[in-house]
């Protein structure tokens, strides 16, 4: 069948490279795709945002599957664009992506399924959500309730970084219109842990725990980011937390949404923390989370076009999902000055042939995010740059591939994090 990927990051990447596996896909398409999509698919070079453009391509190409990669497209309703043509899309409709578009939604949600998170309070204004944070103590989360790229949240640890906050929000409109309104809750401590799930509407079907590495430093330090890496499994969310997962969070989101009339199908991204054993929502987000599928994609075993198909066709009821054994660790390589203002064009020198497969026996997967090509040439074009992805039998191992590859490829003030999976080693005596 004829595959189309929508979408320009890592995330796409790993889904094109896992796509490509399959004994059901004969032709993919991916766009806008990256520098790499040329060598490993078809690129129309059409804009995730052009809805219309992007139906009317599936259609002449007779595309039988479009995934979805990014969340604003799915907000933006182009499942339901899709599905009024008769186009199969793996993604939910427009209802059910609102779990990502609206954090005021999703906590209401959350309330009405009973699903274990923290207080919060919505506001419309920054006086009245400075009032109301004056009333328990810091670190207080502020968040914008519309999408902001993965930058909408702030941990805040005093009165005046919150003041300083809710200023960039209302006043300076830093997110548009998604910062208009906010919620602020309660800081939940623990350990955090992605699960991502593949739901049809009614079955749920967990893929592999990750955890997620967002602030920009060492040892959690700094703004928070679009992710500087992922380990996968992540140790601290064992076969009790995982069951507990899927009895607290997700299937009661799942019923929870079937009783407003929404049948979600797609993949549910629950960002958890773990206290006790007990889990904990974060966050809800209505697609794979980048970059937690590259960690997680190059695990799987399984065919993921037919796991798609099961998905889109209410085919999950029984169906389970084959793993690798052991462990992956994604390390993103970013631009000097992410996540704040960085340069583009800085040509990468080191990248493995066609972008993608470390010689075998390493161990390593790059996958490109923020690259394009530039007169045959591979630069930067965007603040994550690249995942490098060890894999190995243990976590050290599958963090000490990674580790050792990056020197390998260079560009002008390229930085990551030395320290992706440090919490998961310190679940380890060894």
């Amino acid at each position: 069948m004829k595959v189309l990927i929508i979408g320009s990051g890592g995330r796409e990447h790993a889904l094109v490279h896992s796509l490509g596996k399959s004994t059901l896909v004969d032709r993919l398409f991916w766009t806008p795709g990256n520098a790499a999509a040329d060598d490993i698919a078809e690129n129309p070079h059409l804009p995730a945002e052009d809805l219309h453009g992007l139906l009317r391509f599936a259609k002449d190409e007779r595309v039988e599957l479009t995934v979805v990669g990014p969340e604003a497209p799915l907000v933006h309703g182009i499942s339901d664009l899709f599905a009024e043509h008769g186009l199969t899309v793996f993604g939910p409709v427009a209802g059910g992506a609102r779990i990502e578009g609206s954090k005021v939604f999703a906590k209401e949600l959350m309330s009405g399924a009973s699903v274990p998170t923290a207080r919060y309070a919505e506001f419309g204004d920054r006086t009245a959500a400075l009032e109301y944070i004056k009333k328990f103590d810091p670190p207080y989360v502020i968040k914008a309730d519309g999408l902001a790229a993965g930058k909408g949240v702030s941990i805040v640890r005093s009165e005046h970084e919150a003041l300083e906050v809710l200023i960039d929000l209302f006043d300076k409109k830093i997110f548009g219109e998604s910062g208009t309104k906010v919620v602020v809750e309660e800081f939940l401590r623990g350990e955090e842990a992605t699960v991502l799930a593949l739901c049809d509407g009614e079955n749920v079907v967990p893929l592999l725990s990750s955890q997620d590495h967002k602030p920009v430093g060492d040892g959690d330090t700094g703004p928070n980011t679009g992710g500087m890496g992922a380990i996968a499994p992540a140790p601290v969310a064992n076969e009790r937390v995982m069951g507990r997962a899927m009895e607290r969070v997700l299937l009661p989101l799942v019923r929870e949404l079937r009783k407003r009339g929404i049948v979600y199908k797609g993949v549910i991204y629950a960002g958890l923390m773990i206290n006790e054993e007990s889990p904990f929502v974060v966050e809800f987000n209505c697609r794979f989370g980048d970059p937690e599928a590259e960690a997680v994609l190059p695990l799987l075993l399984s065919d993921l076009a037919e796991a798609m198909l099961r998905t889109v066709n209410g085919g999950l009821r029984d169906y389970t999902l084959a793993w690798r054994e052991g462990y992956a660790c994604d390390v993103v390589l970013v631009s000097g000055g992410y996540p704040a203002s960085y340069e583009k064009g800085e040509v990468i020198t080191g990248l493995p042939a066609a972008g993608l497969q470390v010689p075998a026996g390493e161990g390593v997967v790059v996958y490109h995010g923020g690259t394009k090509k530039v007169d045959n040439r591979v630069v930067t074009d965007g603040g994550r740059v690249l995942n490098v992805v060890g894999m190995g039998k243990t976590l050290r191992e599958a963090v000490d591939r990674a580790y050792r590859f990056i020197p390998k490829i260079r560009f002008e003030k390229m930085a990551y994090r030395k320290d992706i999976g440090f919490r998961g080693l310190s679940c380890f005596p060894s």
